[in-house]
């Protein structure tokens, strides 16, 4: 079994790379995962019927190419049970509170993940999807957890960040963004105010693992004209209590 310089297995190593060529790229051929990694063809395809076997992909027989298998998803699931299912009550609470629109989200490398939502009973809600990827920078659930990284992973994040402008508000600007990250740690929560969206206002606080590291977060979302400065400062105690007893029952001791 080969090892790389820094002790990691290279055939594990490369497996891992190839799961995650298919981040933005539902379905990919061998020729295409051999391009993207720099892998000849033959050891791309030993990877690639290694990882089928066990199903952690899976061939599209019409078209040849290769998709995410279900082991991922089933593993998926466990690995995320523990936070959904400790979260989902507070959820609950928030929603009959506020009567806004609730996420939880997880991190994902320089997205966050959407893992549950409740809608608000109004007529007017928010357009986002449980399994849905929105960036970091521009989303208070994204800018509440990047606050919270250790300083080279934040520095590195935003220099492999591409920023677009969203709407006017949008913060595209690293020097900028890293100027608010500081504020947002300070007040220990975060405001999207319509920087994702137009009209769209989100307040959000983090959840920490047992080794304090922000893993994901939850927010309370509404239009702009519902969502007053006063309603802004309640829901954000709210959040950062519960958040709080989130993290502690999940093994995080505040220092």
């Amino acid at each position: 079994m080969k090892e790389a310089k820094n002790g990691l297995v290279q055939s594990v190593s490369r497996a891992i790379s190839i799961l995650q060529c298919f981040e933005r790229t539902p379905e990919l051929g061998v020729s295409e995962i051999s391009r993207l990694l720099g892998l000849n063809k033959s050891t791309t395809f030993g990877l690639i019927s290694t990882l089928e076997q066990h199903q952690f992909l899976e061939q599209n027989k019409e078209s040849g190419k290769y998709r995410l298998g279900i082991e991922l998803f089933r593993l998926g699931t466990k690995v995320k049970a523990d936070l959904l299912s400790i979260a989902t009550p507070y959820l609950k609470n928030l929603a009959d509170i506020y009567k806004e629109t609730v996420h939880l989200v997880v991190h994902s490398d320089s997205d966050v993940l959407y893992l549950d939502k409740i809608e608000s009973p109004h007529s007017m809600r928010i357009c986002s999807k449980v399994g849905e990827r929105l960036p970091l920078y521009c989303t208070g659930v994204g800018k509440v957890i990047l606050a919270h990284l250790k300083e080279e992973e934040i520095k590195d994040i935003l220099k492999k960040t591409s920023f677009q402008k969203r709407t006017e508000k949008t913060i595209c600007d690293p020097d900028l963004l890293y100027k608010e990250l500081l504020k947002t740690r300070e007040k220990g929560y975060a405001e999207d105010d319509e920087e994702l969206e137009v009209g769209l206002k989100c307040i959000a606080t983090p959840i920490f693992n047992h080794l304090g590291k922000p893993i994901g977060a939850i927010s309370v979302a509404g239009p702009t004209s519902r969502m007053s400065d006063e309603l802004t400062r309640n829901i954000s105690k709210t959040l950062m209590e519960y958040t709080k007893e989130i993290s502690r029952k999940l093994g995080y001791i505040q220092e």
